[in-house]
């Protein structure tokens, strides 16, 4: 195709056009995506509506006070805690995921968890926290509050149970008494099971312990259980 006399230094012309077209294009698409993002975070006017975050429960509660000494609000999630938990794996939440939803005001999930339950407090997360936080505290004020508001998780009963009459034994007896606290954990999970099997589930295993003298049939007791007492009176007070 001819362009004429002036051919040459026209297409000359239209070249050199070519690379200022495509800065043009270029920088029509930057201002385009800047007023997007301005508009973004364009400051609040009449026209424009203010997103806030979810506020925290942050009022004062029981389970805040009895929180405060683990130091729960300066946990940073390293997952230092869950790493050498020897549980998380069959837990509905991992340790460092029960403080983040207390950091974020969801108490009533932490409080109706199976993890709660499951923690053995064998205390490694709370010796390997960076932050010093009492991540074994926080299980045993979650498991406290939950039992007193009736939101223990329906699956872990068995547990609860165990718990209580054991808690209770030494309560009693200022030491454990193997043969009452079997008698009393299973009279306490008999209405949850409803079955009769679950009573002499382990009563097999009973000669066998006894043969290598791992159970006594009569329990002995601490001289000073009034101390003992008190000592469970003074943590029911929270002093």
């Amino acid at each position: 195709m001819s362009l004429g006399q002036y051919g040459s230094r026209l297409l000359h012309f239209l070249v050199s056009l070519s690379p200022v077209r495509t800065f043009t294009t270029g920088l029509c698409r930057m201002l385009c995506a800047a007023k997007r993002h301005a508009n973004a975070y364009a400051i609040r006017t009449e026209n424009t509506v203010p997103v806030e975050p979810p506020a925290l429960d942050t009022r004062p509660s029981e389970l805040t006070e009895i929180l405060a000494p683990t130091r729960w609000t300066d946990c940073y999630q390293c997952g230092k805690c869950t790493a050498g938990c020897p549980v998380a794996n069959g837990a509905d939440m991992a340790p460092n995921q029960i403080v983040r939803a207390l950091q974020l005001g969801n108490f009533e999930n932490a409080l109706a968890s199976d993890a709660i339950w499951t923690c053995v407090s064998c205390q490694t997360c709370s010796a390997r926290c960076p932050q010093s936080v009492d991540c074994a505290g926080i299980m045993d004020a979650l498991r406290e509050v939950s039992l007193r508001r009736g939101l223990a998780s329906p699956a872990q009963k068995r547990v609860v149970a165990f718990q209580q009459a054991f808690l209770e034994n030494i309560r009693r007896n200022g030491r454990l008494d193997e043969i009452e606290l079997i008698a009393e954990f299973k009279l306490r999970a008999l209405p949850h099971e409803r079955s009769l099997r679950f009573l002499f589930q382990d009563a097999g295993l009973a000669p066998q312990l006894q043969k290598r003298r791992k159970l006594h049939l009569r329990g002995k007791k601490v001289e000073e259980r009034v101390l003992v007492r008190r000592i469970f009176e003074r943590c029911a007070n929270g002093k």
